[in-house]
């Protein structure tokens, strides 16, 4: 087996300090091999959101390693940090789009920040929006675009600096089923295309189970369960999900 892409170990994150502390995140370890589509399953509140947010140090861990394609991130100097995140592409479940601009130009952005040339950057972002389907909605602003179709853009965007690891926090939960299906369709044509490793957190269990080849549950801050969504059984789906799980 070939090198974890992100290796995490004894991670813990907490919030606020005393009685009134919460330990989002509690002694995780975990191995991502490069190609992956893994998948991060539990209730509200699990710290399914934290450890991925702990995973390029949009939230620093309290205590722990996080390893990502060799770098130690906690350890990296702020100009470091921000090179090694270069590599990582962010989706998020609000899209977090640039309403003053249109699908090509939110695309562009991350090489605008680099300082890439402005016929360069809009080629890159073109060549991107085409791969997602929105080819013909470069002109469009974020307000003329529906909720797949804004997700298809942030997706673009999140490629623009050819990352090796995409990081989605909640991709669908904005969705509606078909259209969620949908994107995570196009993610996994991604991973497929370009070999690039996917880690997604979900509510949506039947959608994470079918689309992710590893699957992880997690219980109150803690990894309850590790391996192949085809070993989710009824007993773990009880230990991640409590009575829950029952509904």
């Amino acid at each position: 087996m070939s090198e974890p892409i992100i290796q995490i170990e004894h991670l813990n994150k907490t919030f606020g300090a005393g009685p009134t502390a919460v330990h989002a995140l509690e002694d995780i370890n975990l191995a991502v091999q490069p190609g992956e589509i893994f998948g991060i399953i539990g209730l509200s509140g699990a710290g399914k959101s934290t450890l991925v947010r702990c995973m390029n140090l949009l939230e620093r861990p309290t205590s722990g390693s996080v390893v990502v394609d060799g770098k130690e991130m906690t350890k990296l100097s702020t100009k470091d940090l921000n090179r090694a995140r270069q590599s990582i592409g962010m989706i998020f479940q609000s899209f977090n789009l640039l309403m003053q601009r249109t699908a090509l130009d939110n695309v562009c952005f991350p090489l605008e920040l680099i300082g890439t040339k402005r016929p360069q950057a809009r080629k890159r972002a073109q060549e991107l929006l085409d791969l997602v389907g929105l080819g013909d909605r470069a002109g469009a602003y974020p307000a003329q675009l529906s909720g797949g179709q804004k997700q298809r853009v942030a997706i673009a965007r999140a490629l623009m600096r050819n990352p090796s690891i995409l990081l989605a926090d909640e991709p669908v939960a904005s969705l509606d089923p078909v259209t969620g299906r949908q994107i995570l369709c196009l993610l996994r044509d991604i991973q497929r295309q370009r070999g690039v490793s996917i880690l997604m957190n979900s509510h949506n269990l039947d959608l994470s189970l079918e689309f992710s080849t590893h699957i992880v549950g997690m219980n109150r801050g803690r990894v309850v369960f590790d391996g192949a969504p085809g070993d989710v059984t009824e007993v773990v789906l009880r230990d991640i999900y409590g009575e829950a799980a029952a509904v």
